[in-house]
């Protein structure tokens, strides 16, 4: 029987902030406006954390029982490991999906029941990304997909239950927000190409090739980077968000260096890293802004 801290494990905190940060974006454009409401805030943060730990889950139980973790290099399964039997993991990302939706439901209730469809929509994504007959995640669409839910649909959908509107500022940082989570998604699968090729799943890295798939990494980092600038333009403090640049350096220097295996998980770690201060910065400069404007 896996433990309290087996179950954490599997849980992939590491992965976190790419739930975290997009609400802090999109609850930080909503400050902007004068539009922050702190108990819708939190339930975008129940959704978007319920979907990331759920979707963990799911990939443990999908891919375990596919015998796709028989290799693996990073962090324990669950499944694969034998610590828990697949249909204990799967309830569990179910439980974690019916939390996302009843969260979901009371934000759609309170700002449009409309919102219904992208937050259904994101369950299903959550799950067939490696599970159903046809999981997308091993035909090389992972990153598109955590780039729309995980960065245009949270941003933008967390502005808008706040503030009721979509602008230019949610709209581009969500862009970045989402090149940042799939970088964390690009530098996962990276260290898992070669377990990942004999189990016939075909990621985008395994697709792209080694060499193209180091350099894929650090392009969505630079268009995060951009897509601040982006902002900047208009709202100078949210520049504050360049800052994480220097967190980049090293996980870098260890991808384009040809970096493999174990250390590559320092480098999810540190994108990880990267993501959650640019969404603390971000936020921050935004929420500075109109404060200047009082």
């Amino acid at each position: 029987m896996a433990s309290l801290s087996e179950w954490l494990s599997a849980s992939r905190p590491r992965t976190l902030p790419a739930a975290v940060a997009p609400v802090l974006v999109g609850t930080g454009v909503a400050a902007a406006l004068v539009h922050f409401v702190a108990w819708k805030a939190v339930l975008a943060l129940v959704v978007s954390l319920a979907l990331q730990i759920g979707v963990n889950f799911a990939n443990d139980y999908s891919d375990g029982i596919r015998g796709t973790d028989e290799h693996r290099i990073g962090p324990m399964r669950l499944v694969g490991s034998g610590l828990a039997q697949p249909a204990q993991v799967k309830r569990a990302a179910l439980a974690c999906f019916a939390v996302a939706a009843l969260a979901g439901l009371a934000l759609a209730a309170t700002s449009g029941w409309w919102l219904v469809i992208p937050g259904a929509l994101a369950v299903l994504a959550a799950w067939f990304y490696t599970g159903g007959p046809r999981p997308y995640g091993y035909a090389g669409f992972g990153e598109l997909f955590v780039f729309v839910f995980f960065g245009l649909f949270a941003v933008n959908g967390t502005t808008y239950v706040q503030a009721g509107r979509i602008t230019y500022g949610s709209l581009t940082l969500s862009i970045g927000i989402g090149l940042l989570a799939c970088a964390l998604l690009m530098a996962n699968n990276l260290r898992d190409i070669e377990s990942d090729k004999k189990s016939g799943k075909r990621t985008l890295a395994v697709l792209l090739g080694d060499s193209l798939s180091r350099r894929v990494y650090v392009l969505m980092l630079a268009g995060a980077f951009l897509a601040v600038i982006a902002v900047g333009i208009r709202r100078p403090w949210v520049l504050l968000g360049l800052l994480p640049i220097l967190l980049a350096i090293a996980p870098v220097k260890a991808v384009l260096h040809g970096a493999r295996g174990p250390k590559l998980i320092a480098v999810l770690g540190a994108t990880g890293a990267i993501e959650f201060a640019y969404a603390v910065l971000v936020t921050l400069g935004l929420v500075f802004t109109r404060l200047a404007a009082l």
